[in-house]
């Protein structure tokens, strides 16, 4: 897609970080905006900073994880905007800590927003976006979604899964004009990690310090998105650490997991020693 001007694009995840990015920089190029959360206090920040800038734009409260709210969604924004051509299926959430310390209505949590929510608006746009002339699908996967890592089975599966229905989407809609994408950040400056479910208030400190010391700014997404379209990318990596992991895992399948797994066996043993 080259021609971004008054193209309908719907943004979940939309009221910070990578989602107000991303419709900022859709809006610059000329987009109509139909931004989607759960957060209405962003979504009105976001809104007035649009308006100012003379985009049009509609905010809808949408939690992704209801199938309900994300067909009311769809029918809004045929009702406002008579049209989609862009989705951007942005929303996600992080839970911490192994497997066996996970809740399992934690992990219902996480993959009804990180997975159910990408299908949700894959199954209930695809309409929309087919009566274009051309349309394209962002789904936002992570550099974790190339490989799984201990204390992050949940999120790593979510993330695994979203790349591999992208592919399968990218395949299915090439005949219809749609193009599909899916993004995959590395270290980015986010909110995730202090809105997530993680119990270990100590671990989220320390990843949410990585992240304030060395994290991108989300724009750096937003500017990649903007690529994945106007490309037709199947798969964009944003940030050296997520092409580093990438080419590990095609590198080294399988030995790369038993350096995690050392590493994380390690680690452990410290913080335990050091609890006692």
């Amino acid at each position: 897609m080259k021609n971004f001007e008054g193209r309908v694009a719907v943004i979940t995840g939309a009221a910070s970080g990578i989602g107000r990015a991303t419709c900022l920089r859709l809006a610059e190029r000329g987009c109509t905006i139909a931004a989607a959360d759960i957060d209405t206090a962003g979504l009105e920040s976001l809104e007035k900073v649009l308006r100012e800038r003379g985009t049009l734009v509609s905010t809808h409260r949408v939690d992704v994880s209801s199938s309900s709210e994300m067909e009311s969604f769809a029918g809004e924004v045929e009702d406002f905007h008579a049209a989609a051509h862009i989705l951007v299926n942005n929303a996600g959430v992080v839970i911490a800590g192994t497997f066996e310390e996970q809740r399992l209505e934690d992990l219902e949590w996480l993959l009804g927003i990180n997975y159910w929510g990408v299908v949700y608006g894959c199954h209930y746009f695809l309409p929309l976006l087919a009566r274009q002339r051309e349309a394209h699908i962002v789904n936002l996967s992570s550099m974790f979604g190339f490989l799984g890592l201990p204390a992050q089975s949940g999120y790593c599966a979510t993330k695994a899964a979203v790349r591999a229905l992208s592919e399968s989407l990218w395949a299915e809609l090439r005949p219809k004009r749609i193009g599909v994408t899916s993004i995959h950040p590395g270290c980015i400056d986010t909110s995730i990690v202090r809105s997530g479910r993680i119990d270990d208030e100590d671990a989220r400190n320390e990843v949410q310090g990585l992240f304030d010391r060395m994290g991108a700014p989300p724009d750096v997404v937003a500017k990649a998105i903007v690529r994945g379209i106007e490309k037709n990318k199947l798969r964009v990596r944003v940030r050296p650490e997520s092409v580093l992991t990438e080419w590990l895992k095609r590198l080294a399948p399988v030995a790369i997991h038993h350096t995690i797994a050392h590493r994380f066996e390690r680690e452990r043993a410290a913080r335990e020693q050091s609890a006692t």
